[in-house]
């Protein structure tokens, strides 16, 4: 019998690269599952209450982080990744860049490229198909664009998740490989299209972060599918 979260092995230590994202989502699914459930729905969610909507359509490894302010973005081309090595305070900002965005001013393609931008540049951890999964379909963003549809953010909490820091209290030393944290983040997105159209959502995501000593952070992941 595995255990339910062994080690840090689901953070990039000692297997493969898929094996890794798959321990780490299952010891999230197990200890934390409303987090990670909402965590898999966002994406989707969005696509699908976005069609509804339209009319005609660094931080101590070993203890939790302050959540800090609320942090909020509004719509417009997507922010580049900010130079921040706490695992937390990037986390929070890139909860706020995958749920913002504004098919007024930018194509599905401009989206996904500027998403790309926060992915960590090591390939053997980054787990490129989550994230572009958060962004609609060709034909179901066009439609939004037909109803100049934009969301804007406002992002309330972040925290290291109990499994995380369970097992990170366990063998502290197997961050030291991939330093990779898992931190899970809530807000709220604001969604806006014509004619005065609006609607507000609760958001929730548990997101894996790069941050090396001595370098910014980066997105490894959304918490991916876990199959029961």
């Amino acid at each position: 019998m595995p255990k339910p979260f062994p080690s840090l092995s689901g953070y990039g230590l000692g297997w493969s690269t898929r094996q890794r994202i798959t321990v780490l989502a299952t010891g999230l699914a197990v200890l934390l599952a409303l987090a990670v459930v909402v965590a898999l729905l966002a994406g989707r969610t969005t696509a699908s209450d976005s069609q509804a909507a339209a009319p005609s359509s660094g931080p101590s490894s070993s203890t939790s982080a302050s959540a800090g302010p609320t942090v909020s973005a509004g719509a417009g081309l997507v922010a580049k990744p900010p130079q921040l090595a706490d695992p937390v305070a990037f986390a929070k900002a890139a909860a706020t860049m995958l749920w913002s965005y504004d098919t007024r001013t930018t194509s599905r393609d401009q989206q996904l490229a500027s998403r790309k931008a926060w992915l960590t540049a090591e390939t053997k951890y980054a787990d490129w198909s989550s994230i572009a999964a958060q962004v609609p379909d060709p034909v179901l963003w066009s439609r939004m664009a037909d109803q100049d549809q934009y969301a804007t953010t406002t992002v309330t909490e972040a925290h290291y998740p109990a499994a995380f820091k369970q097992a990170l209290a366990d063998d502290p030393s197997a961050i030291t490989e991939a330093y990779i944290y898992a931190v899970t983040v809530t807000g709220k997105q604001q969604i806006v299209w014509k004619k005065g159209g609006a609607g507000a959502e609760d958001r929730s995501i548990t997101l894996a972060v790069q941050c090396r000593p001595n370098a910014n952070c980066s997105l490894v992941s959304i918490a991916p599918s876990v199959v029961p």
